[in-house]
Formats: C-alpha cells, structure tokens, sequence
C-alpha cells in the first residue's frame, strides 16, 4: 500500500538542505501495491535485511533476494563464470525468500527477472552494518546493489547504519522507512539512485535530521599494518589511517561526523563531460 505523510518538520541548514524525518501519521493511498526488492550484501540472515524488510510491508508488497552468505566489499562484482545456485530462505513457517549464492548485483538481477511477481517499482539495499560514504561507496556491495537497481531504470536506495555491535536496527529501519517515504513522495518521475547513511547518534536523539550532501572523495586509509605469521611470512592489515582530511565543502563524511542522516544522490555514468566536450576536438593520428 502506498502511503503519503502529513506532519512533516523541516530546517534549513549550511549549504545542505536538511530535514527531520517526523513520526508522521499515515493516511493510506487508494492505488496498486508498490512492489519492492529488498537485497543487502551482509546475507539473507543479518539482522538488518530482518527489520528492513519488517518496515518496509508498510510501504507495499516485499520480495527478499539476498546472498546466501556475506558478501562486503565486493563492489558491482557479477556471476558470469559459475551457476547461481538459489534457495528458499524460511524463518520457521514463513518463506523469507531467496539466498543467491552470488553478488548483491547477483541478486538484484535475478529478482528483477525471476522472482518478484513483478518488476519492482522500488530497489532497497541494505541495512548495511557499518556506514558506506565517502570513497567506500566505490567498494561497497550495499551500494552497488542499489546502482544495480538504479540500471535497470529502477528508483533504488542503499542504506546503511554506522556499525555498531549493539545495533539498534530496528530504529534504524523505521528511519529509513520515513526516509524513503518522503523522497518517493518528492522526486520526479524518472529513476533515482539514493544513498542513506545512518549514524549512530542519530537513534539516540529526539533532534535526528537529515542533510542531503555530496559524496567525499577525500582520500583516507592507505596505510598498512605489517606483521609476521608464526612462520615467518609477511602479511598486512588494511586500517583506516589516516582519516579524511576536513574539507571546505559539507560532505557526506563531514555531516556524519556531527550525527547528522545523510543522504547523497548518485550516478553510474563515469563519463567525465567536460573533458569529453573537450577531447572529442583532438585528432588522433593512428598511422
């Protein structure tokens, strides 16, 4: 069922536009069933697939296709060399839906095309246990999901919640339920790419909001911890130093590091338009 919001709260701030996402009573809307993909790359297991899915049947009707086992940090990868094997998922009596044993990518394709009883109207990915924003969405499985969505001219949204051992996911999914309400009732016709980031503090305050920010590109965690194995070989630990350097620009990064909900606009297109404007007046001499 579609529903629309009344109630709504908004404030100005900086150069980003913010709102807060209010607790809004729900008037439901006479038309068809939104038809909803729910994937992430944690498994079909995680705790935040379980409550994301639990709030989002407030929106409309949810097919659940997500990998068998955790698959992070595996970016757009896709399946072409081995067969998707796919089974039914249960929790007890009641079918959860469908474990790939393959890439988020992987699965958003496959419940386009084979397992929603429809085409979806609207891909969500996630949640994500651990934040995706800066140049982690070039890495993140939770975020190519969701452009793989966004591909398939499908509205898509990645979301994901600053790690926590103690999660409260349950929270974090009623947010990103208002959340996306709100963007769905608000964004044109055309197909969009969104990414939602939750910080922790967010849950944990009557005075959560949301800033709508670019991605940061600022570079961080190129250092690597080298350590001996008892037998004497080298191996490295990855670690997240040094970390982003502030910037003059609010970013995704940025709003997050003073608990705000952010939420980035994304595209796929890698093709750099100025410089193509520019280059396609250079002659090229092959011989």
């Amino acid at each position: 069922m579609v529903a629309t919001s009344v109630g709504r709260h908004y404030s100005a701030g900086g150069d980003a536009r913010s709102f807060i996402p209010h607790p809004s009573s729900l008037i439901p809307h006479p038309s068809s069933s939104v038809q909803i993909l729910l994937t992430n790359d944690d498994g079909i297991y995680a705790p935040g697939l379980a409550a994301l899915e639990h709030e989002l049947r407030r929106l409309g009707d949810v097919c659940v296709v997500a990998p068998a086992t955790e698959q992070r940090r595996v970016g757009p990868s896709i399946t072409s060399r081995n067969p998707l094997v796919v089974k039914e998922a249960f929790e007890g009596d009641r079918r959860r839906g469908w474990a790939v044993e393959g890439s988020p990518a992987d699965c958003v394709k496959l419940g386009v095309f084979e397992f929603c009883p429809r085409r979806p109207d609207l891909v969500v990915s996630g949640i994500n246990g651990g934040l995706n924003a800066g140049i982690n969405v070039l890495y993140s499985g939770t975020v190519a999901a969701a452009i793989e969505g966004a591909f398939f001219e499908i509205t898509s949204v990645a979301v994901s919640l600053e790690y926590n051992e103690h999660a409260k996911f349950e929270q974090a999914a009623r947010l990103a339920r208002r959340v996306i309400e709100q963007v769905l009732q608000r964004k044109g016709p055309a197909a969009q790419l969104y990414n939602l980031n939750i910080p922790t503090w967010a849950l944990e305050t009557p005075k959560a909001a949301l800033k709508v920010v670019p991605m940061g590109v600022a570079r961080y965690g190129e250092r690597f911890e080298k350590r001996l194995d008892p037998r004497g070989r080298q191996y490295y630990w990855a670690t997240s130093e040094p970390p982003p350097p502030p910037g003059d620009q609010e970013t995704d990064l940025t709003a997050l590091a003073r608990g705000f909900v952010t939420l980035t606009p994304l595209g796929f297109d890698m093709t750099k338009r100025p410089v193509l404007a520019e280059m396609e007046r250079w002659e090229f001499d092959l011989s």
